[in-house]
């Protein structure tokens, strides 16, 4: 894929040239707005703020969560659901935290074969932390819950905001922001009966710090994923870095991000059958939109070395008003047989709904770099600002949500939907 670099063009020429890029990009949604659909929309009881990853089953179900709403008692908010939806968007069950078994799940589910559904609490749970140090729960096909393990702060890890990776020994993996030897966050693993083990503390050196998002694996059982800062220096001195984990408990720094290049990487990782990573960083790249940059998607490819080479696959606001979007956050992104990938951003898009700016859009951008706006969220109905990547079915459809919009009760920017995009 070739690396699209942000309009650098002599001022005489670039106002004509990027306001036909941007005509087209607004274009481009207008005609694919007929593809989208919004498959369910919720209204605080049954969930608000959807900012996890959907999975989905063989008969088309949706899984999912929401960080705050439902039935538990955290002040005017609730505690946060997990949900499961028919291919239609219909609610089939619906499960509501109460703190002591978790509160504010903000990442998504990982399911097994069976039917089973993993996930991790922000908070909640053991109380040696102010609002909890966070959960890793285990939910039955009908949603009844069991806590797996409560996280009881350092040196144990705390914050788990993170997508679960699972073995077939029915361990499951991932990652806590907080806690660890140094407080800058671990790697843990914990057993089918509970068992957790730190795996490994950050350091807040070269290692990073900040965890976030979640783990992938291989099929060797090595685990990738991302930290949101650290790498040069003191853990606020770096940009973020791409780490694996080997199953010896080793772990490599993979790429070490520098800003022009992508900066504070959030998002799950894609891992394609060449051994190639996928992944977004929030901010870098273009620095268009503010000091922190405007993020950037990233293609890692392993050497025959052992190192890693990084290819900048495109920045986020490169055109005019960041029509084409700004931050993409959590990811995953998706790829299809041709080597398209899709995902979303938080921020930008053709929409001024937003306080003047952006609400999020789906985007797609094709093996030479060039990038399309499959839709822009308006925070009405439709929702607002995609926290979470995309998920896909044979067909090519893709399914997400947004963390507002819809139902305007949920205040200040309304309580979300899931939604379908036929590309």
């Amino acid at each position: 894929m070739c690396f699209k670099k942000p309009l650098s063009v002599p001022k005489s020429i670039s106002v004509t040239f990027i306001t036909l890029l941007l005509a087209s990009v607004i274009g481009s949604a207008q005609a694919q707005a007929q593809n989208f659909k919004v498959l369910h929309t919720f209204h605080g009881r049954n969930g608000n703020g959807p900012a996890g990853v959907l999975t989905r089953d063989s008969a088309g179900n949706l899984y999912g969560t929401t960080e705050v709403g439902g039935t538990g008692n955290c002040g005017n908010f609730g505690c946060g659901t997990a949900f499961k939806l028919n291919r239609s968007g219909k609610q089939v069950w619906l499960h509501s935290f109460n703190v002591v078994n978790g509160e504010e799940p903000s990442a998504g589910l990982l399911r097994d074969a069976t039917g089973n559904l993993y996930g991790t609490t922000d908070f909640g749970g053991n109380t040696a932390c102010t609002s909890g140090c966070g959960t890793v729960f285990k939910l039955d096909s009908s949603g009844k819950e069991s806590v797996l393990y409560k996280f009881k702060a350092p040196p144990d890890g705390d914050t788990p905001q993170s997508l679960l990776a699972r073995d077939n020994l029915g361990n499951v993996y991932g990652i806590t922001q907080g806690g660890g030897k140094d407080s800058n966050g671990t790697i843990f693993k914990v057993s089918k009966h509970g068992k957790e083990t730190v795996l490994h503390s950050f350091t807040g050196g070269s290692d990073g710090c900040l965890p976030v998002a979640g783990l992938i694996a291989d099929s060797a059982g090595n685990l990738y994923g991302v930290t949101a800062q650290g790498g040069l220096g003191l853990c606020d001195q770096g940009y973020g870095v791409v780490f694996k984990l080997d199953t010896a408990n080793n772990l490599t720094v993979l790429y070490t991000f520098g800003f022009s290049d992508g900066a504070y990487p959030a998002s799950v990782l894609l891992l394609d059958q060449a051994g190639n990573l996928y992944g977004t960083t929030e901010g870098g790249g273009n620095s268009a939109c503010g000091f922190d940059g405007c993020g950037v998607l990233f293609e890692l490819s392993p050497k025959q070395d052992g190192s890693w080479t990084e290819t900048m696959l495109y920045a986020f606001c490169s055109v005019s008003g960041c029509a084409d979007g700004e931050k993409p956050v959590s990811g995953p992104v998706v790829r299809d047989s041709a080597g398209n990938i899709y995902g979303t951003t938080i921020d930008g898009g053709t929409s001024r709904n937003c306080n003047g700016v952006g609400c999020g859009d789906v985007f797609k951008i094709d093996t030479s770099g060039k990038e399309s706006v499959l839709y822009s969220f308006t925070n009405g109905a439709d929702g607002g600002f995609p926290f979470a990547g995309l998920i896909t079915d044979r067909a090519g459809n893709l399914y997400g949500t947004a963390t507002g919009g819809g139902d305007t009760r949920c205040k200040p920017n309304g309580c979300g939907t899931v939604f379908k995009i036929v590309p």
